[in-house]
């Protein structure tokens, strides 16, 4: 990259670098099974991706026939339980996620994750990849306590610090992540194949990337703009 450009570059987990949905669905349905509810679709629960798990299975719960307070715990940490089992079965990088970290880092760009997954299972699952060791560091949703999660600015705020200040930019595929670059007031970048809640088009990203070889062009433009 050219000296204007950014520093830091942070990313957003599931729906971002990792298709997950794979593994999520399974999580899902294995708690919606055991609740006698119906299944739900891959393209179902991807809308429901972003906002960490609890919102996933509130949501697959909803869609479902709704969940009482009492009975939604239990469901909870079986639908943690299994998904703790069972991070890495389908979960791959989305294509060109390998050869754009390669870029970044011959540029000498540091790179992040902020994601509203748990740590732990974002840590688990990046050791199961072989990715772990690309990134300076890894902020989940409960990193910094409650409340402090996307979109909140406080885990984009503490990715550069971690990452030793400087400039930086926030690439996601939620609302949740385009929000917290926002609030953060760095740039924030939206991929067009993620788990969009969404249309694109209307999360107000500063520009969108349809696919990992467009992105270093994309950051260059941003760092002139």
């Amino acid at each position: 990259m050219t000296k204007n450009s950014f520093a830091i570059v942070g990313f957003d987990l599931d729906g971002t670098l990792v298709d997950s949905s794979g593994d999520l669905t399974d999580a899902v349905n294995h708690t919606l099974a055991f609740a006698g509810r119906p299944l739900l679709s891959v393209e179902q629960v991807k809308t429901m991706v972003g906002g960490g798990a609890k919102h996933m299975l509130t949501q697959g719960l909803e869609a479902t026939g709704g969940c009482t307070p009492d009975t939604f715990r239990p469901l909870y940490k079986r639908m943690l339980a299994y998904y703790g089992e069972h991070l890495s079965v389908h979960t791959r990088p989305f294509p060109g996620v390998i050869d754009a970290l390669d870029q970044l880092d011959a540029m000498g760009v540091t790179v992040a994750i902020v994601t509203n997954k748990f740590e732990s299972f974002a840590l688990r699952l990046l050791d199961d990849l072989g990715l772990r060791e690309r990134f300076a560091t890894i902020i989940g949703g409960d990193t910094l306590g409650p409340g402090l999660s996307k979109p909140n600015r406080a885990p984009i705020d503490e990715m550069i610090r971690r990452c030793g200040g400087g400039t930086a930019a926030f690439v996601g595929d939620s609302i949740y992540d385009i929000m917290a670059a926002r609030n953060a007031e760095i740039p924030g970048i939206a991929v067009s194949f993620g788990f969009l809640l969404h249309p694109v088009e209307e999360m107000g990203a500063d520009a969108v990337i349809d696919s990992f070889d467009a992105l270093v062009p994309t950051l260059e433009k941003l760092s002139l703009s």
